[in-house]
């Protein structure tokens, strides 16, 4: 036995959970490398293969980063023709982010390889066990976003770290996948 792994047992949960996003972000990116794509670049395909024509706030939020980030990726992935930000004639102020066909096409050669990082995690882990695990992460994702919630609406100052990290990932409430 490892000693990473004689510490798993006293490890609190969210280096567990950290650790294991780490391990499953790391082998998604040198699949998503092999094809020229960016795990960046990655999590805004997933959301427009879902709802295409989104404005770049919408994207934003959705990917749960600033703005800013949104737009340079949004620029670099336009670059590489994946994506073309057009403006609607009766609404000038927002831009909006579709697909292009190559943007598309993607998904079929990229939703593969994140599906065999998921076997390849799961590999040895009984069926029940992966059931209970997303119902158990989805819980614990639903009282997260709840208890940000109410810590938005608490009377107390967050600290100064808390206020300046920007990101609001996570702390919408979690719906899980149909």
């Amino acid at each position: 036995m490892k000693p990473w792994q004689r510490a798993i047992p006293k490890d609190r949960l969210a280096h567990l959970v950290k650790d294991a996003t780490r391990g499953l972000v790391r082998a998604l990116t040198l699949r998503l490398a092999a094809h020229g794509v960016s795990f960046g670049h990655w999590t805004f395909l997933r959301i427009l293969w879902e709802h295409d024509g989104l404005t770049q706030r919408e994207l934003s939020e959705q990917a749960g980063v600033m703005e800013p980030t949104t737009f340079s990726a949004i620029k670099a992935m336009e670059e590489l023709g994946y994506v073309a930000r057009r403006q609607a004639p009766q609404n000038r102020k927002n831009v909006y982010v579709y697909l292009t066909p190559q943007g598309s096409a993607l998904k079929e050669k990229l939703v593969p390889l994140a599906e065999e990082v998921n076997r390849v995690a799961t590999r040895g882990v009984a069926p029940e066990d992966i059931a209970a695990m997303r119902r158990a992460l989805a819980s614990m994702l639903q009282n997260l976003a709840e208890e940000a919630i109410v810590s938005r609406s608490s009377p107390r100052k967050p600290s100064p770290r808390a206020r300046t990290s920007g990101s609001s990932r996570g702390w919408r409430r979690y719906t899980p996948p149909a």
